[in-house]
């Protein structure tokens, strides 16, 4: 448990990061502070003294205590190589290594510094990580959104970035409710090619593993309907699978039940992605389903695990590492005055065939 000045330390701090308090507002007196957080005096005096140590607050005696933004400088110290923070839903798993890789290959190049954080597609990390960056001062952001076909409550921390003019863009998905430039999949397109091809191989009866809290899923699954409708081919909710972050730990589980309710019905099945794909194989292996004699499956984003899995998996492109270089060519751009940069950048993917589909008589 944190001890009660710490709690307090954290939650002025955040309040300054969000932009809940404005540079050069006095914040309540020590007696308010005592009566909003239910503390000592000595409690928020030594908040107050940590604060001020760390560039947040300042003290001017028979006045009050005022915000400051002395932490800028506290952080970035004295050197002249600027920095720019990288925050990812994750860093080792799936395509991220290469995303990451191409943001660092371009910003070695200009000797930019990184600072990376990742947020396990959680709120509360990625609000953690805003302020980090925020503290440190970073000179530019590319943000992998957490959650992004959900409300963020983050959203004052990335209007912060903006009323302090420090670029940012977004990579894989955005924020619908701010205007940012982004570096994204065609995720409707993805979808839509994978549902019509296996369309185009007789399939009838697709079923769609989907993930609804991040907009890629929406976006995916947008595809895969349409792909269904210019078929004329009926959406039936029944042959569609959702998860999201906390379920997806139940995802073995609940695929199993799923298949085993749609054995006698679905030939084919569009994945989210090349993770859930080969997860769908792994269960289809327990429940011998044969593949693709029984099932077809077609997963997402050519991902490094789908390349090397025992099965070659029919798949979808993904950009990657040149998502990642272009993002940071483009934060690398706007630092250096560049006013005529895309507000938004669509990837158009491709179809990987592989061996898990099969054509239908």
């Amino acid at each position: 448990m944190k001890p009660k000045y710490q709690v307090l330390i954290d939650d002025i701090k955040s309040k300054i990061l969000a932009g809940e308090y404005d540079i050069g507002e006095r914040i309540p007196t020590e007696t308010g502070l005592q009566e909003i957080y239910s503390v000592s005096r000595q409690t928020v005096r030594k908040a107050i003294l940590e604060l001020s140590n760390e560039g947040f607050l300042k003290s001017e005696k028979g006045s009050g205590t005022y915000v400051s933004n002395q932490y800028q400088s506290k952080s970035s110290g004295k050197s002249t190589n600027k920095s720019i923070g990288v925050i990812t839903t994750y860093i080792s798993d799936y395509i991220f290594p290469s995303i990451i890789r191409g943001i660092e290959g371009r910003l070695n190049e200009e000797n930019y510094s990184l600072l990376l954080a990742s947020t396990n597609n959680d709120v509360e990390q990625e609000r953690k990580a805003l302020e980090m960056m925020l503290s440190f001062g970073v000179d530019g952001l590319i943000v992998e959104p957490t959650k992004s076909n959900l409300y963020n409550p983050n959203i004052a921390y990335y209007l912060s970035f903006k009323e302090q003019d420090v670029p940012f863009t977004m990579i894989n998905a955005y924020y619908e409710e701010l205007e940012v430039p982004f570096f994204c999949l065609d995720d409707v397109k993805s979808s839509y090619l994978a549902t019509s091809e296996l369309i185009s191989k007789g399939h009838t009866q697709i079923g769609l593993i989907s993930k609804s809290d991040d907009l890629q899923g929406k976006y995916r699954m947008k595809g895969y309907i349409k792909a269904l409708g210019e078929a004329k081919l009926r959406f039936q909710p029944e042959h569609v699978l959702s998860f999201d972050t906390e379920t997806k730990l139940d995802l073995y589980t609940n695929l199993k039940k799923f298949l085993t309710e749609n054995r006698d019905e679905l030939t084919a099945i569009v994945c989210y992605n090349d993770e859930v794909g080969l997860e769908v194989v792994n269960v289809c292996n327990q429940l011998g389903i044969s593949i693709p004699d029984e099932l077809s499956i077609i997963g997402q984003d050519n991902s490094y695990i789908a390349r090397n899995a025992n099965i070659k998996l029919t798949t979808l492109t993904h950009p990657q590492e040149q998502m990642g270089r272009e993002a940071a060519d483009w934060v690398i751009k706007k630092l250096q005055g560049n006013k005529d940069l895309p507000n938004e950048t669509y990837y158009q993917p491709e179809l990987i065939e592989g061996v898990t589909v099969k054509k239908l008589n």
